[in-house]
């Protein structure tokens, strides 16, 4: 018995998928490129932390082994003779050394502006992979300066007492210190009066922090002025709002950057 085509009953539609398997091995390849480029990223700002930390430590050591020898020196000279040019080369060359350390410190933290922007673009790169792991990460998925204070501070915002307890800023102080001193030495060994001495070096230290704190904020914001984002995070707060909100706003910025 024939049967008509019109009767026969119409297959189930397939399901449409909205993109490639999760098997799909270009995916699994490009996913293990950006891991390994991630972990070298890793890898190369913890080596950079080390370092700089090590400089401090030995900065330090030599400023307090300096101090320590111009005390003993005065002991031994009675804060006569040739102790005052002796006092003065230590404090130079502790000066010197600072200025070097704090050149450092400003230039490691210019890279791990870099190394953060470079881990953001990879993390963006992850949920264009899988969008379904956004909501897992805590730092951000965005590579400009929203998402730089992010991934910096997760819970709340930056405030004072991140800039107020940095290395930069310690460091800073240190050198003003150093400077300080220098810059009284050479003015009371240039029979200035004593008060006049301190006062001027009080005052050269706080205009050598202010300066040191200045080229600090200016390379900061240079580096992010030329600094070119491929995702953008959403005109919103850091903290509130939920966890869908917060999806649907980012979803609006990658569509609209």
């Amino acid at each position: 018995m024939a049967v008509d085509p019109s009767e026969e009953q119409p297959s189930p539609p397939r399901a449409r998928t909205s993109g490639p398997p999760a098997s799909d091995p270009l995916l699994a390849r490009r996913a293990q490129i950006l891991a390994t480029e991630h972990w070298g990223l890793l890898a190369a700002r913890g080596t950079a932390q080390s370092e700089v930390l090590t400089r401090i430590t030995i900065y330090l050591t030599l400023v307090s082994a300096g101090l320590v020898t111009i005390g003993l020196l005065a002991q031994a000279t009675n804060f006569r003779d040739w102790f005052a040019v002796a006092a003065l080369a230590i404090l130079a060359f502790l000066a010197l050394i600072g200025l070097m350390t704090q050149t450092r410190v400003f230039n490691v933290a210019e890279e791990d502006l870099m190394y953060v922007v470079a881990m953001n673009r990879l993390r963006g790169a992850y949920v264009d992979l899988d969008p379904a792991v956004e909501p897992y990460f805590l730092a951000a998925v965005t590579d400009d300066e929203a998402g730089l204070q992010r991934t910096y501070s997760f819970l709340r915002r930056r405030s004072f007492s991140h800039l107020f307890g940095s290395s930069a800023l310690f460091i800073g102080v240190v050198n003003a210190c150093v400077l300080g001193l220098l810059i009284g030495g050479c003015l009371a060994l240039a029979e200035v009066g004593i008060g006049a001495a301190v006062s001027l070096g009080v005052a050269g230290g706080i205009l050598f922090l202010l300066g040191s704190s200045a080229y600090g904020m200016w390379t900061y914001r240079t580096a992010l002025r030329i600094h070119r984002p491929l995702r953008r995070s959403a005109a919103a707060p850091l903290e509130g709002g939920s966890r869908r909100e917060r999806a649907v706003t980012s979803r609006r910025s990658r569509a609209h950057p």
